[in-house]
């Protein structure tokens, strides 16, 4: 028989004021995740001085945050709170396309974001030629293009999504029965691959910008002179930090789940695959209190949003990055 991980499904009937509080909870929270990746979404497209390679991909992020909060986040509340699957076979499909194509699509982000880094600290002379407006935006496109084709790709081959596995018990079932060649598979392509590139990239970025850091600090005790291009450099690093830190968040998130998925012979429970599955929704709303904290240009052009300025004329053109 075709080794495969199940849920261990466990009809859980919740009374009608613990589904209310639940169904309050689960709205905040797909509210928030909407409103705070709409801020960087919002800001980056507006604001002229953001229009950078980095940015774009922090974009293409953000945009697949925002579905997680407006899509993703509702549809599995309801199927967590009613337990039962009302909307029909083809639905659950597609919800299971656009889940997968959301979490592939953040993941390729990060790769993206770890070779734009590596590129401007370990090899600042080339970024401009290397890493252009329109060589990133081909990269994005090509990250949502094949992400989607991936898993349309696995609907149709049947290798992880099994539709006979849906039974009758309750009025329908929407969940995942994953085969041993489809579990390691899409935790080769979907985890393994891009996480050892990330973190290998990430490796030498710190490397070199803690290098690049101590000849700035030397200089400076030293009283010599500070070129532009060492300051840029050492503002390239903070760059990469902080980065750096939103896929350290996005492993913590997300490793849990992986390697639960490789276990291919235990049961899993609902309880511990539905907590680790909004663990991966939560992180989408982290990475904007991650960019609130260490960029000082979102915070500046969240205020202009909430005060409305951006509808001023010529507010796209305002140097944030200097503003008081």
């Amino acid at each position: 028989m075709k080794g495969h991980y199940e849920y261990n499904i466990m009809y859980v009937f919740f009374s009608f004021h613990e589904s209310n509080i639940m169904y309050v909870f689960f709205s905040l929270l797909s509210a928030w995740t909407v409103f705070l990746n709409l801020l960087v979404i919002i800001s980056i497209s507006h604001f002229k001085k953001l229009h950078t390679p980095t940015n774009l991909i922090i974009l293409s992020l953000a945009v697949a945050d925002m579905l997680v909060g407006l899509i993703v986040m509702p549809v599995d509340a309801i199927k967590l709170i009613e337990t039962c699957w009302y909307f029909g076979d083809t639905f659950c499909d597609v919800f299971m396309i656009i889940m997968g194509l959301l979490l592939s699509t953040s993941i390729c982000n990060l790769v993206l974001i770890a070779v734009d880094r590596y590129v401007a600290v370990c090899h600042p002379l080339l970024y401009p030629q290397k890493i252009t407006m329109t060589k990133t935006l081909i990269s994005i496109c090509l990250c949502w293009f094949f992400s989607s084709n991936y898993n349309i790709g696995c609907l149709v081959s049947g290798r992880y999504f099994e539709a006979s596995q849906r039974s009758d018990a309750c009025y329908g079932k929407c969940y995942l029965v994953i085969s041993f060649s489809g579990t390691f598979t899409d935790l080769f392509f979907s985890f393994l691959s891009p996480c050892t590139l990330i973190i290998t990239l990430y490796l030498r970025i710190f490397y070199v910008a803690h290098q690049q850091v101590k000849v700035l600090n030397s200089l400076m005790k030293s009283g010599k002179c500070v070129t532009e291009g060492s300051v840029r450099r050492k503002s390239e690093s903070k760059a990469a930090l902080t980065l750096g830190i939103i896929v350290t968040v996005y492993l913590i998130c997300y490793i849990p789940y992986y390697i639960l998925s490789i276990t291919g012979t235990t049961v899993i429970s609902s309880a511990t695959i539905t907590f680790l599955l909004w663990t991966l929704y939560v992180n989408s709303g982290l990475n904007p209190l991650i960019y609130a904290l260490f960029y000082r240009w979102f915070k500046i052009s969240v205020k202009y949003i909430l005060t409305f300025k951006i509808f001023e004329s010529a507010s796209s053109l305002i140097d944030i990055f200097t503003d008081n």
